[in-house]
């Protein structure tokens, strides 16, 4: 595989970016410069040394000339893959995204995708993307971009805004943790050995984060009979409130049973293909309340871990045991590898629709199977859900891309338009008016 110089926007990052390292240390074959830039510089000089120490760590130093950048257009000079991993200004900017709804009675298990709170941190992300998009286009416009930041959707979209000609896709591991759960019962159903996630095909459909399995096979196996048959058992569904609250205790707020999942295939014909808390934001009738929610072992993230994570995260000083690499579940490597023409993957990609999701626009960003190799995404038609599915994927769509036109033309009137529209807002216009205002203020991009 040829030298490739990577871009990392959003290096200083102290959770993803040393995943990357460690990805990029575990696969031999890569090689080249890594240039890392964040508007936080000094966290971005920090990861140097991370870098360097992951490298030496696995047996891989000089593999990577590692360094950091204070410019951008410097950052991105010449490169072969940008890769897009940051946090849309201060992490107390999610008070407004968060708290705000919640003492109007809109709860939000994640607030980062969708609802009230996903449109506000969507308003403080399209300009960035738009100006990184800008930017690739002057700097290095044939480099392939992989972004990873929330709310994907809009953020990929962003991207096409800003340079319609970008090489760009959205890459989430949600449908990974479903193929592993869908692992996990094939073990149970066949009395094997779990397989890899990766032995498990499935045919999905939908946007980020609130994406459908229509088809699922291993080993020539159709796993759909037998998942159905599991929907429909109200056994299934029997109340994890207990284990919601024990994982509330334990701060285990990203656990998951896939009852949310499964309850969309026994109410709907299609398996939720991301996690609940995610899954559950897209419709109203999960977050009636926090009780409702933890029925379903579903447990909400509290504004006050995220600021108490974020401290640590940034004081976070990495033993060389924490940094030895492994194979891992992401696969922002394997799409470098793919793209630079040294395998063919084939994976969930989230990219403008080209016709791959038949009952949606073309040009709106869709999450759909697809097959990368050498400078190529090829996207796969997906199988049509049933129509429930359909209308609830459609109005999901169409309020992206309203917010996406509202923050690109800088009309927040169209953007309440948007608010207004979204599945979860269950306010009078009166108060609907008030609480966009305070988040309008409260949920600004700041550093």
């Amino acid at each position: 595989m040829k030298a490739t110089r990577i871009c990392i926007i959003g290096g200083g990052s102290r959770l993803w970016a040393i995943q990357f390292f460690k990805d990029l240390s575990y696969n031999t074959m890569t090689h080249g410069t890594l240039v890392l830039y964040d508007i936080d510089k000094a966290a971005a000089r920090r990861n140097v040394d991370v870098a360097d120490r992951v490298f030496a760590v696995n047996e891989s130093a000089g593999r990577f000339i590692v360094s950091a950048e204070d410019d951008l257009g410097k950052a991105l000079e010449g490169c072969d893959l940008v890769i897009i991993s940051i946090e849309p200004g201060r992490t107390d900017c999610r008070y407004g995204d968060l708290v705000l709804p919640e003492e109007y009675g809109i709860l939000e298990s994640v607030g980062d995708t969708t609802g009230p709170g996903g449109m506000m941190r969507a308003r403080r992300a399209i300009p960035l993307f738009v100006d990184f998009a800008q930017a690739i286009a002057t700097y290095c416009p044939d480099a392939w971009v992989i972004n990873y930041t929330n709310p994907m959707t809009l953020c990929t979209a962003a991207l096409f805004e800003g340079f319609p000609k970008i090489k760009a896709l959205g890459c989430c591991h949600e449908v990974f943790h479903t193929e592993d759960f869908l692992a996990e019962l094939v073990g149970k159903w066949f009395d094997v050995p779990k397989p890899d996630r990766r032995d498990i095909h499935v045919d999905i459909t939908g946007v980020n984060h609130f994406t459908f399995v229509t088809k699922a096979f291993w080993d020539g196996h159709d796993l759909m009979p037998r998942l159905r048959e599991l929907a429909d058992d109200p056994a299934t569904y029997s109340d994890r409130t207990d284990v919601a609250k024990r994982r509330l205790g334990e701060e285990k707020w990203f656990d998951c049973d896939h009852l949310v999942a499964l309850s969309l295939l026994r109410d709907f014909g299609a398996l939720g293909a991301a996690g609940d808390r995610h899954l559950a934001e897209f419709v109203p009738w999960y977050l009636a309340s926090d009780e409702q929610l933890w029925r379903f072992g579903v447990v909400r993230t509290p504004y006050e871990w995220r600021i108490r994570q974020a401290k640590e995260k940034h004081d976070k000083v990495f033993a060389d045991e924490e940094l030895k690499a492994t194979l891992s579940d992401e696969e922002g490597v394997d799409i470098m590898r793919s793209l630079m023409g040294d395998r063919t993957l084939f994976t969930n990609i989230n990219r403008p629709n080209e016709g791959q999701i038949s009952f949606l626009p073309k040009g709106r960003i869709v999450e759909s199977n697809g097959f990368i190799s050498r400078d190529s995404i090829r996207p796969v038609v997906s199988s049509d859900p049933p129509l429930g599915i359909m209308n609830l994927i459609r109005r999901v769509s169409d309020v992206q891309k309203m917010t996406l036109d509202a923050v690109v033309s800088g009309d927040d009137d169209a953007l309440f338009a948007a608010f207004l529209s979204d599945p979860l807002m269950n306010l009078s216009h009166d108060k609907a008016s008030e609480l966009f205002e305070k988040m309008l203020d409260a949920s600004k991009l700041v550093y």
